[in-house]
């Protein structure tokens, strides 16, 4: 529904919102940004790694494994770095939603 490029843009937005709940492992994030979106925004689980090694690399999130069974799972959580750049993102989206709104028009007031 959404253009590749728009929805790269916004993944780490995404992924640092949903871990700032609790912690979650890369899986998680992809079915719970799907549902959370009513299908509108999708991510491979393969698209979602990449992204969490940068953000790790970042020092945004830390990452464990964690044994479930015959499964071995890496689950992220956000650190306090990652909590300072998921609050610099939210100001940098709604200033970008709001000169969006500006230029076409639109209100959400």
């Amino acid at each position: 529904m959404f253009s590749p490029e728009l929805k790269k843009g916004s993944v780490e937005l995404l992924v640092l919102t949903l871990l700032e709940e609790e912690p979650r492992h890369g899986y998680q994030i992809g079915k719970l940004i799907e549902s959370r979106s009513g299908g509108r925004l999708t991510f491979r689980v393969s698209s979602l790694y990449p992204v969490l090694a940068r953000m790790e690399e970042r020092g945004w999130v830390q990452g464990r494994w964690v044994e479930k069974g015959e499964q071995r799972l890496r689950f992220y959580r956000l650190t306090t770095s990652g909590e300072a750049a998921l609050a610099r993102q939210r100001r940098t989206w709604r200033a970008f939603v709001g000169a969006m709104d500006q230029v076409t028009g639109q209100s959400h007031a």
